[in-house]
């Protein structure tokens, strides 16, 4: 038993001395837009329309999101990391949509369109305390749809289909354990969603965000 304990504490330090490696929590928010996107319904009340997008950031619940990142070090491309970011983004049907509908009342994913992406991040060289990064990724959109028409009232969390995220950025550290951080977030988020009545309603929605946070570093 010492000796397999002695073995194994030895491969451990072997390890740590071939590679190490960072972890980095952030939290932030901001400022998120959406351009237009087609809307269409199939089945019960099937219609099709172009729906505009209010983002509201700063109402509640406002834009935030979290991040994970692993950043791997004296490896090869000690730059690489991954991250999982949670992304709660929203948009509300403007004043302009609703006489395109058959006389809906309610169209909004104001509790989110939540995006859940794994990414594939890299840093680059640091400069007066300035380290920029881009990172791409796919993961999943997690809508709240809230949808009121004649035909019935939707108001559930779905799984909508596949996102897309890209970020470029930079970190600030501050020192060695905390940083702040400016960014461009770009999302695209796939929504194939069921209606309560039975109908399917299907919209893809391009998230444009310009956030700041605060990341942790361990």
């Amino acid at each position: 038993m010492i000796r397999t304990s002695l073995i194994a504490a030895a491969v451990l330090a072997s390890s740590t001395a071939v590679a190490s490696a960072e972890f980095q929590f952030s939290a932030y928010g901001g400022w998120q837009t959406a351009p237009h996107s087609l809307v269409t319904v199939t089945g019960i009340g099937a219609e099709s329309f172009t729906a505009g997008w209010d983002g509201r950031s700063f109402e509640m619940p406002p834009y935030w999101g979290l991040r994970g990142t692993y950043w791997l070090e004296r490896l090869d491309m000690p730059k690489w990391g991954v991250s999982v970011d949670f992304t709660h983004a929203k948009v509300y049907a403007d004043a302009a949509t609703f006489p395109k509908t058959d006389n809906w009342t309610r169209f909004e994913f104001s509790d989110g369109i939540n995006i859940l992406t794994v990414s594939a991040m890299r840093r680059f060289d640091r400069w007066n305390g300035f380290e920029p990064y881009v990172g791409v990724g796919a993961g999943l959109s997690i809508p709240h749809v809230e949808v009121t028409r004649p035909e019935g009232t939707t108001f559930n969390y779905q799984v909508g289909g596949a996102a897309l995220q890209a970020q470029v950025g930079a970190n600030y550290h501050i020192n060695d354990w905390l940083s702040v951080f400016g960014e461009y977030q770009f999302n695209y988020a796939m929504n194939n969603v069921t209606l309560t009545e039975g109908a399917k309603l299907e919209t893809n929605i391009i998230l444009n965000a310009f956030v700041a946070g605060v990341s942790v570093h361990f």
